[in-house]
């Protein structure tokens, strides 16, 4: 199986896509396009799938996506209402040959830079919110140059960070398919036991050859793999629940709270409390700040 080839609808004047996707229109499974995406979340949170990049992703966050680079957003929990403005276009939506031009030098930088997936840092993200907003609403070429507009803040500010250490490409090999199948498999069923020899059967190849294909594609064990998704998972409930950890521990897929407590360290480096803590005494501080600048 390989990642859904998504196209979203055209009219005829437009050229690019610009348009607020709400649950149940949200929900897409691991898919890619030819088309570059900038995405801004308005509603919402939950994992964040990107090449072989597995992180949180929040209301207010915005990426950046190269064309054909796979990925998936999945809500934190089934009822969750999750939101976000899509801006989808294609390279040569401007006309062939624009982005040749001397002055599109650091836009041609962004976009290569795009294809390790980008996770807009800094002053860019509030800057971004307001122009990707009204780029849904704007008509004629005020669309265009609020497109232009974006990408030129990027560009200039390189306020972003890479998050994928795979780049994205055509993805026409069986194999490169079979990987795809295991990484939807393990985002639908993280929460359940899952062996290597499963998932190499749904890869169509022996355990050996598939933890060797598996690292060789994403760069990463497929044990490190599930590990991410798994932890980042329990991160929301860390965050969001008063759960014990005991229970967190359990809902994520693990059976013993020794293995969850070091895998938790190694990739958060902090222990599951402590993280819980930080986060407590984060919403306490920005409330103060609050209370002082009113």
């Amino acid at each position: 199986m390989k990642p859904l080839l998504q196209k979203l609808p055209l009219t005829e004047d437009r050229s690019f896509v610009a348009s607020t996707f709400r649950t149940p229109h949200f929900e897409v499974g691991w898919h890619r396009h030819i088309e570059y995406e900038l995405i801004l979340f308005t509603e919402g949170s939950g994992l964040g799938f990107v090449g072989n990049y597995v992180g949180e992703f929040e209301t207010g966050d915005i990426y950046f996506l190269g064309s054909n680079l796979p990925h998936t957003f999945q809500k934190r929990e089934k009822g969750l209402i999750t939101s976000a403005v899509v801006i989808q276009f294609r390279e040569n939506f401007w006309g062939e040959g624009f982005l040749q031009i001397p002055e599109c030098r650091p836009l041609r930088q962004l976009l290569a830079a795009s294809q390790y997936g980008l996770k807009v840092t800094g002053p860019a993200r509030q800057k971004l919110q307001p122009l990707i907003i009204a780029l849904e609403t704007a008509d004629s070429f005020r669309r265009v140059l609020l497109l232009g507009e974006c990408l030129d803040l990027l560009a200039r500010t390189k306020e972003y960070l890479p998050v994928s250490t795979q780049e994205a490409g055509p993805q026409n090999s069986k194999d490169t398919g079979a990987i795809n199948a295991v990484i939807q498999f393990t985002i639908d069923c993280f929460r359940e036991p899952i062996t290597l020899s499963k998932v190499a059967e749904l890869a169509h190849m022996s355990v050996p050859a598939f933890c060797h294909y598996f690292k060789r594609t994403t760069r990463k064990t497929y044990i490190d793999f599930l590990n991410e998704v798994r932890v980042g998972y329990a991160c929301h409930l860390l965050v969001e629940t008063e759960k014990p950890v005991l229970d967190i521990c359990y809902e994520s897929g693990y059976n013993t709270m020794a293995n969850f407590h070091k895998q938790f360290l190694k990739i958060r480096k902090l222990t599951p409390l402590k993280y819980r803590k930080f986060f407590d005494e984060e919403v306490i501080r920005r409330g103060s700040n609050i209370g002082i600048d009113g």
